[in-house]
C-alpha cells in the first residue's frame, strides 16, 4: 500500500525538499545559491560561445572566452594571463564583490531599522493648527469623515491620531473605513493616551483642538479621566492650552471629569444626551432624522458669524435677512448663546449671528424684494394635549433617566409600561415609578427577544414603544437581540394591520442598515451622534453651550410640528411666509418634513433650511421643523402677535435653561 508521502504529487514533494533545504541556516542557503548560479551560469556561457561565429577555433581559447563570461557573470574580472595572476585578478574581484555586498546590506539594514522605526509610530508630529484624536475606537471613523467634510474648504488640514494600536494596523483601516479624505492628511501614532510622554509625540500645544475617545468597556470612562490628567500636565510643562473635546459614557463619572478637564474642556455626558434626543423622539416621530442632518457636515450644520450690516438691527429683521440660511440666535459679547431671543432683541456690535447654512461662507446677507403671503397664515390656535401611553422594552442606565425626563414632558394621566427579562432591572424600574409625578410607571419582568412576550402585550394601545438596547454586553450582541426584536415587531404589526411606531436605540451605525426599517421607525445611535457633536465643538467651541441648550433638559428644543397649524394647505407659498407664521407664534421654522418622503432614503422627507424664495405646496401630514422654547404641560395658552400667554414681551414661550448632567448641561465649561 502506498503512504501519504508517496501519493504525494512530484511539485509538492520538491516544494517540501526545498523548504528543508531553506531552514537548514544561512550557510546552506548559499551553497544552493552559489551552485544553482553556476549551474545556470555555466552552460549558458558554453552555448554562447559554441554558437558565436567569431569564437576562437581552439579549445584552450574557447575556454578562455567561457571563462570570461563566467567571471563577467559573477562580476569576478575573468582577466586571462598566468594562473597566479587570474588567481589574484579573482580574490581582488572577490573582495570587492565582499565589500560592496557588506556595504548594501548596512545600508539596506538601517533602511530596515528605520522602516521598523517609522512603522512603531513614535516619530514626533511636526505639525500646526491640526487636530487630535485621543483613543481608538469605533467613533474614530465618523470623526475622521466628518473631520474631512469639515475641511473640505481648507487646501491642507491634517488630523492626528494617537492611540495604543499597530500604526500601520490604523492607517489600514482608516483608509478602508474612509475611503475620501480629500486635502486632509490623517497621521497615526502609536502611543499611551494617558503618558504624558506619548501625548508631546503628537504636538498638542500647536494644535487647533483636542478629541477624546472613550474606549469603551467598563474602565473606558477612567481611561478618559486619566488622559485630560495627563493633557492638563503637558499644557502646564508647555505653558499653552488648547481646546478639549472629551466624551464619557457612563453619566457618574461626568463630576470626575469635570474636575479633571479644566478651563478649556467641553466634556460630552453621551448618556444624558441620548437620554433626551429618546425622550424628544418618542414624543415627536421622525425627529432623528432631523439631527442627523443637522449634525452632519454633508448637509446644512450651524455656523456663528459677525454681519456688521446687521448691528443695531432686530433679531426679527434678523430672521428675513438670509435667503438661504436660517437665523436661530445670537452669541452675545459674553459668551451667552441665546437661542430664539425676543424679537425685539437688539444686535450689538460684537454679537455673532448664529444660523444654519450649508457652510461658513454661506451665511450671507440677501435682504431681497419678498412678499408675505399673510392669507395663507393660519392664526395661532389652543394646543391640546392629551396624556401618552409608551411601552419602554428593555432596561439599561439611561433608562431612569429617559423616564425622568419624559415627566417633564407629558401630561397628567400619561403612562409609561417597561418590559424587562432582568429581574434585578424591574426592580430598579419600579423604584423609578416613585419618582415621577405625572407619569405613572409600571415594570413587568419578560424577554422583549421572545415573541411570546410581545404577543401577550397589546401593542396597538400604545403611541411609541422605545427599544432600549442593553449595555451589559457588547455592542454587537447588544445589537444582535435589538434587531431581533426588531422583527418580531414588524411581523406583529403586519399581522396586526399596523406597524407600530419605534425608537430605536443602537449601537453600530451599520447595524442599522441592516434594521427593519418604515416611516414610523426611528434610531437613535449613539456613537454617531456623540461624534458628530464632538467633531463640531472641535471646529467651534462656542457650539458647546449652543448644544447644552438643545439636549437640556430644558430650554429651546426642536419640535416638528403639523404644517396646517402655521400655513394653509394646498396653496403656493414661499418659505418666507412659513418663517413669518411660525414668527407669530414665538418659534423659528428652519425646515419642512414631507410625509409623502418618508420612506425615500437618505433624507427621509427631511429639508433643513431650505431656500426661503422658493415656492412649494404642502399636504396634509407634512410637518414644520421649528425651534421652540418648552410650553408648560398642559398649556393651552392662545399664541397672539405680539403677546403670549405666559411669554416674554416678545411674545415667544420663556425658556428654562440648563442641561444634561447638571448646570454645566451636556458640556462642562469651568
Amino acid at each position: 500500500m502506498r503512504t501519504r508521502s508517496q501519493r504525494a504529487g512530484v511539485r509538492r514533494r520538491f516544494r517540501y525538499w526545498f523548504d528543508t533545504m531553506m531552514s537548514r541556516g544561512m550557510g546552506t542557503l548559499i551553497g544552493w545559491m552559489t551552485a544553482a548560479c553556476f549551474a545556470l551560469v555555466v552552460p549558458v556561457s558554453v552555448l554562447l560561445v559554441w554558437t558565436d561565429e567569431k569564437a576562437p577555433p581552439g579549445l584552450g581559447d574557447r575556454l578562455a572566452d567561457i571563462w570570461q563570461h563566467v567571471g563577467a557573470a559573477f562580476r569576478l574580472g575573468g582577466d586571462l594571463g598566468p594562473p597566479l595572476y587570474v588567481l589574484f585578478s579573482v580574490l581582488l574581484a572577490l573582495m570587492a564583490l565582499l565589500f560592496t555586498s557588506t556595504l548594501i546590506g548596512l545600508i539596506t539594514n538601517g533602511v530596515d531599522r528605520r522602516l521598523a522605526e517609522l512603522r512603531k509610530g513614535r516619530s514626533i508630529v511636526l505639525e500646526d493648527n491640526h487636530t487630535v484624536v485621543f483613543g481608538w475606537s469605533e467613533q474614530v471613523f465618523p470623526i475622521v469623515a466628518e473631520l474631512v467634510l469639515a475641511n473640505a474648504n481648507r487646501r491642507r488640514a491634517v488630523v492626528v491620531i494617537l492611540a495604543p494600536k499597530d500604526k500601520v494596523e490604523m492607517e489600514d483601516e482608516i483608509r478602508a473605513k474612509v475611503a475620501r479624505r480629500g486635502s486632509t492628511k490623517v497621521v497615526c501614532r502609536t502611543g499611551s493616551p494617558t503618558d504624558p510622554a506619548d501625548i508631546a509625540i503628537v504636538s498638542p500645544a500647536t494644535a487647533r483642538s483636542l478629541l477624546i475617545l472613550a474606549p469603551g468597556g467598563p474602565d473606558g470612562d477612567s481611561g478618559v479621566v486619566k488622559t485630560l490628567l495627563a493633557l492638563a500636565q503637558v499644557q502646564r510643562a508647555a505653558g499653552e492650552s488648547r481646546h478639549i473635546v472629551a466624551a464619557l459614557e457612563d453619566g457618574q463619572n461626568h463630576a470626575a471629569a469635570r474636575l479633571a478637564a479644566g478651563p478649556d474642556a467641553c466634556v460630552l455626558d453621551m448618556d444624558s444626551i441620548t437620554a433626551q434626543l429618546i425622550v424628544q423622539t418618542s414624543l415627536q416621530p421622525g425627529l432623528s432624522f432631523v439631527y442627523h442632518q443637522l449634525l452632519s457636515y454633508a448637509g446644512d450644520e450651524f455656523y456663528l458669524t459677525a454681519e456688521p450690516r446687521l448691528v443695531g438691527r432686530t433679531f426679527e429683521e434678523a430672521l428675513m435677512a438670509y435667503a438661504t440660511s436660517s437665523v436661530v440666535g445670537l452669541l452675545r459679547e459674553d459668551g451667552r448663546v441665546d437661542l430664539n431671543p425676543p424679537w425685539r432683541s437688539l444686535i450689538g456690535d460684537r454679537d455673532r449671528i448664529i444660523a444654519i447654512s450649508r457652510d461658513d461662507d454661506t451665511v450671507i446677507v440677501s435682504e431681497p424684494p419678498h412678499h408675505i403671503d399673510t392669507g395663507a397664515i393660519i392664526p395661532p390656535r389652543p394646543i391640546s394635549r392629551t396624556p401618552v401611553r409608551l411601552l419602554v422594552l428593555g432596561w439599561n442606565r439611561r433608562a431612569a433617566t429617559v423616564i425622568e425626563r419624559l415627566d417633564g414632558h407629558v401630561v397628567e394621566g400619561s403612562t409609561v409600561d417597561v418590559v424587562t427579562r432582568q429581574p434585578e432591572a424591574t426592580g430598579r424600574a419600579g423604584r423609578t415609578a416613585d419618582g415621577p409625578t405625572r407619569l405613572r410607571v409600571t415594570a413587568v419582568e419578560g424577554d422583549p427577544a421572545q415573541p411570546g412576550t410581545l404577543c401577550r402585550l397589546d401593542l396597538a394601545r400604545y403611541h411609541r414603544i422605545v427599544l432600549l438596547r442593553h449595555d451589559t454586553v457588547n455592542a454587537q450582541q447588544a445589537d444582535n437581540r435589538t434587531l431581533v426584536t426588531l422583527l418580531h415587531l414588524r411581523e406583529l404589526g403586519r399581522a396586526a394591520g399596523s406597524e407600530p411606531a419605534v425608537v430605536t436605540e443602537m449601537a453600530d451605525d451599520r447595524n442599522r442598515e441592516l434594521a427593519p426599517t418604515s416611516p414610523s421607525h426611528d434610531f437613535i445611535i449613539s456613537s454617531r451622534l456623540i461624534s458628530r457633536l464632538m467633531t463640531q465643538i472641535s471646529e467651534s467651541p462656542h457650539l458647546a453651550r449652543l448644544f447644552d441648550e438643545l439636549f437640556g433638559a430644558e430650554g429651546s428644543e426642536i419640535h416638528l410640528r403639523p404644517a396646517e397649524g402655521y400655513v394653509a394647505l394646498g396653496r403656493d407659498l414661499d418659505f418666507y411666509t412659513v418663517v413669518e407664521a411660525a414668527r407669530r407664534q414665538g418659534h423659528i421654522a428652519i425646515g419642512y418634513r414631507l410625509h409623502g418622503e418618508t420612506t425615500v432614503a437618505p433624507a427621509f422627507g427631511v429639508r433643513l433650511n431650505p431656500d426661503k424664495r422658493r415656492s412649494r405646496r404642502f399636504a396634509p401630514g407634512d410637518s414644520i421643523i421649528v425651534l421652540a422654547g418648552e410650553r408648560p404641560p398642559g398649556s393651552d395658552a392662545l399664541a397672539l402677535p405680539g403677546s403670549r400667554a405666559g411669554g416674554d414681551e416678545a411674545g415667544r414661550t420663556p425658556t428654562r435653561r440648563g442641561g444634561p448632567g447638571g448646570p454645566g448641561g451636556p458640556c462642562h465649561h469651568a
